[in-house]
């Protein structure tokens, strides 16, 4: 695979495409040309098709970044012909007919349970209180504060939509596993990244590795866009 030079990154639940800019500001001094979905967390159909117009507005292949629940969305976008690769960040990597919800619903013995709140006219939130510790546990104080109190609600549609066709079946991947995350346990990170046969690195870090090291994160992408298997 030739390097590629269009990378879109597809963020997850609870945030929006802003935690994305140190990973964006390594990568545009590299010489790649970044895009960054703004996907509206209200269902998966909504955040494909959000993710499938950045994708299409490419000049050539593309490597199809998500993080958390973006890994969902790119599982489902990333059958777009443009897409050459897939990283996933610490990342929900779905086989066919599963979602959120069915990954999430046996989790491993002594896991960490994350902080969401009961659901409120059809969204969730985390408990403010507890998601800097929860979601962004190495990330500034300030910043973990601002990020909890910013929070997108995220729809339950988005978690409850089962993946068609896995992309990951047929295109390349790379995952990113973070040992420290509170929010999707090491070992169904372990278990999705062999399941799809990605390359994988690993690093110590929070749920929100990509704020807290963006550097980690953009050599796996960089890799990913050289072709390195």
């Amino acid at each position: 695979m030739p390097k590629i030079s269009n990378i879109v990154l597809v963020h997850g639940g609870f945030v929006d495409g802003a935690g994305w800019r140190g990973v964006y500001d390594i990568l545009k001094k590299d010489g790649f040309n970044v895009s960054i979905v703004q996907n509206p967390t209200i269902s998966l159909a909504g955040d494909v098709s959000a993710t499938k117009l950045i994708i299409d507005s490419q000049p050539g292949p593309v490597i199809l970044v998500g993080h958390s629940y973006g890994g969902v969305v790119i599982t489902e976008a990333g059958t777009d012909p443009k897409v050459a690769g897939l990283v996933y960040i610490t990342a929900f990597a779905p086989d066919k007919g599963e979602s959120v919800n069915t990954l999430i619903a046996n989790p491993p013995p002594g896991a960490p349970v994350p902080p969401i709140l009961p659901p409120k006219d059809g969204y969730l939130f985390l408990d403010k209180a507890k998601f800097p510790a929860s979601f962004a546990g190495d990330v500034d104080p300030k910043t973990a504060a601002f990020m909890s109190d910013s929070q997108v609600p995220w729809g339950i549609d988005a978690l409850g939509g089962p993946v068609t066709e896995p992309a990951w079946k047929s295109t390349p991947s790379w995952y990113l596993q973070v040992r420290d995350d509170k929010m999707i346990p090491y070992p169904a990170q372990q278990f999705m990244a062999k399941r799809a046969g990605a390359t994988v690195a690993e690093v110590p870090g929070s749920h929100a590795i990509y704020v807290s090291n963006p550097n980690a994160v953009a050599a796996l992408i960089e890799q990913a866009a050289s072709g390195v298997k």
